[in-house]
């Protein structure tokens, strides 16, 4: 993709208004926050105090509308507390230029890597740095500005506290999760109707697994219909595609087809009554026709042995399915759920692990490391050019460049965009109001949060949209203190442009592309395909049941690694270079490839022999065969070489002639032909 394609690409993107569904209680709730901080900030301490007190509350309400798990409460506090103790010591080095300018330098390139922690963490740690570089302007001495850290501090616990006393749909981010989850099975059945070898996308259950992960706060009020349901949907997945596959399961027309179709149509609609009474925690309503479809006694007398008893494992997941989302009074560990809940770590706890990570990312090549040295630099270099300009308000620029910058090339270009065309309208705006209707200090801060209440309502609807309040909120913000409004709004227009600038020009100069790592996301992938396929494998050799934990944690590390190439392809589809030996074609082949192969495996899973079954000999030779043949062909993809087959093409062979078992043989056949099929996809670039 050219330069000149890729902005405007990104571009049209950065300032498409994405319509989603609004949060209007939540973004009152917020602006409820904000208002009574600023109120009493105001009428007890002044204005100053106020303005240092509303962007603590600011920043803790827009915590709270980020997509993590932790408890809403525990977001605006910690967004509290760290911006409390950046501006403090912001506030302390501020009258010093290079001392300043040293603690701006690290506390950038810190919040660069807390990217490495998740977009929940990088957004805190960058709006951290761009409001400390607003309010590090107040205040004087050192108790002042301990004064201010508290104030800022006591306005993410207000917003905490209005978050408890003002629960608005409370447990509904882990309630959409797992209904997208059940929403995305029950497509998922619909298309194998048509398409018996249709593909899965795995993020919902992904997203849903990673939503299912309490603290002992929330696993003691946890709805008890928010247990069973995620995983009996991934036990369900391998059932539907064992029952669709003509390969394996019914044959592609004839009765037993006919059925099947019948049987994924009533799955369809089961998964989706469940998933509406899980999102609304309301009973769970079942077509009738579902009902008596799922039921049909002639179903044995058309269906094969083995098709047969998908079909009967599909009715019994689903029963299990339905009875776990009734709404129930009872909270902790449901009925069909009797392990332990998957725990998170409190944020104390979780220190080691985030200094793990980011450790990890301290290294060459990293991108979050890049995006850590490229933030720092151009932060501090945009305040030293805003200190040296004859424009006043030199924060405007750092600040931007911080707010706007990402580890990936996309969402920084287009953001600086959104930025600039936002801040226009939202500053002028709010300067036509200031200088037409003059208002005073509370005339102000009640337009303040006006603004700061459309930005909490329109803020999932897109960036641009999102900054035409940020910037009207910040200059009626600013003028509770009689600040020059006509000196703002020029000098943050220019000097946003210049923050917007230097991050896309950084990119420019030290990139971190995702297009040359194409070909390691596709090896890793691979990689961890066959493991997956190889524990598969070495469960017939040695039957284990079908919670094999091994089984288990390759199949996620497949998916995480699914995950991250499909990721990495979107990245790289926005960037101006060339694929340097991976074209579009070639990386769509290999990856339905992959996903074939991985979709073989599934098959081979859906039938895994119970405890105590006769173990196969043959698979153990198998699972090595494969776990070799994919780990030389992963070293093979890196080195940018068509992988060949032919000691596994020669184990397959084999197999075929020890195993009588047409699913394991027609299994074996299709996780080979998969290879082929990735090796005939990069065989010519």
């Amino acid at each position: 993709m050219s330069w000149l394609r890729a902005l405007r690409e990104t571009a049209r993107s950065g300032l498409t208004v994405e319509r989603r569904r609004l949060a209007p209680l939540v973004a009152a709730r917020g602006a409820l926050g904000l208002a009574l901080v600023v109120g009493f900030s105001l009428a007890f301490f002044g204005p100053a105090v106020a303005a240092s007190s509303a962007f603590g509350a600011f920043q803790a309400a827009i915590a709270t509308f980020q997509r993590s798990w932790r408890p809403r409460p525990t977001l605006a506090l910690a967004s509290g507390a760290s911006l409390a103790v950046s501006t403090f010591l912001g506030y302390l080095t501020g009258a010093h230029t290079l001392l300043f300018v040293a603690l701006l330098v690290l506390w950038t390139f810190l919040s660069g890597l807390a990217w490495a922690v998740g977009p929940t963490a990088g957004l805190i740690a960058s709006s951290n740095v761009a409001i400390m570089l607003v309010t590090v302007t107040l205040p004087t001495s050192v108790a002042t500005a301990a004064g201010h850290a508290a104030v800022i501090f006591a306005g993410g616990v207000v917003q905490a506290a209005l978050v408890v006393l003002l629960p608005v749909r409370p447990w509904g981010a882990q309630r959409d999760a797992l209904a997208d989850a059940l929403a995305a099975e029950a497509d998922y059945a619909r298309r194998l109707r048509h398409d018996p070898v249709a593909s899965f996308d795995p993020v919902p259950l992904m997203t849903a697994r990673s939503a299912a992960a309490v603290t002992r706060w929330q696993a003691r009020r946890r709805p008890a219909e928010l247990h069973g349901p995620r995983r009996l949907a991934e036990r369900i997945r391998p059932v539907l595609a064992s029952l669709a596959d003509p390969a394996v399961g019914a044959p592609a027309e004839g009765p037993q087809r006919d059925r099947v179709r019948e049987l994924l149509a009533a799955a369809g609609e089961v998964l989706d009554a469940a998933a509406h009474a899980v999102r609304h925690g309301a009973p769970v309503r079942l077509p009738p026709a579902a009902v008596a479809a799922l039921r049909t006694p002639d179903t044995g007398t058309i269906l094969s042995d083995r098709s047969h008893r998908a079909a009967l494992r599909l009715a019994a997941l689903l029963g299990d399915v339905v009875e776990t989302a009734e709404p129930r009074t009872e909270t902790g560990r449901g009925p069909a759920d009797p392990s332990a809940p998957r725990t998170r770590p409190t944020l104390l706890r979780l220190l080691p692990l985030v200094v793990a990570r980011v450790r990890a990312e301290v290294r060459p090549g990293s991108a979050v490391l890049r995006h850590a040295l490229r933030v720092s630099a151009v932060t501090a270099a945009g305040y030293l050019l805003g200190l040296v300009l004859p424009f006043g308000h030199g924060y405007w620029a750092p600040m931007t460049s911080v707010m706007v910058m990402r580890p990936d090339f996309s969402q920084t270009y287009s953001r600086s965009v959104a930025r600039f065309g936002g801040t226009l309208v939202g500053v002028g705006l709010a300067s036509a109001v200031v200088q037409t209707a003059h208002p005073g200090t509370y005339l102000s801060a009640g337009l303040a949060v006006l603004c700061a209440f459309g930005m909490y309502l329109l803020m999932r609807t897109g960036y641009a949209v999102s900054q035409v309040c940020v910037a009207a909120y910040v200059v009626l913000l600013l003028g509770m203190e009689g600040s020059g409004v006509t000196q703002t709004v020029r000098d943050r227009i220019l000097l946003t442009l210049l923050g917007g600038l230097l991050a896309m020009l950084s990119y420019a100069v030290y990139p971190a592309w995702e297009t040359p790592r194409l070909r390691g996301r596709l090896a890793d992938w691979l990689t961890a395909s066959g493991r997956y396929a190889a524990a598969v494998a070495a469960r017939y050799a040695d039957p284990a049941g079908p919670g094999s934990p091994d089984v288990r944690e390759a199949l996620l590390s497949a998916r995480a690694a699914r995950v991250a190439w499909q990721d990495a392809l979107a990245r790289a589809t926005h960037e101006p270079v060339r694929h340097r030996g991976l074209s579009h074609a070639a990386a769509e082949g290999a990856g339905h490839a992959i996903a074939e192969f991985g979709r073989a495996a599934m098959l081979l899973e859906a039938h895994l022999p119970e405890h105590g079954a006769p173990p196969l000999p043959a698979a153990a030779g198998l699972a090595e065969a494969l776990g070799e043949a994919t780990e030389r062909g992963a070293k093979a993809v890196r080195e940018r070489n068509a992988p060949a087959w032919d000691d596994l093409r020669a184990t397959v062979a084999a197999w075929e002639t020890e195993v009588t078992d047409p699913l394991l043989r027609k299994a074996a056949r299709l996780l080979l032909a998969a290879l082929d099929d990735l090796s005939a996809a990069l065989a010519d670039t």
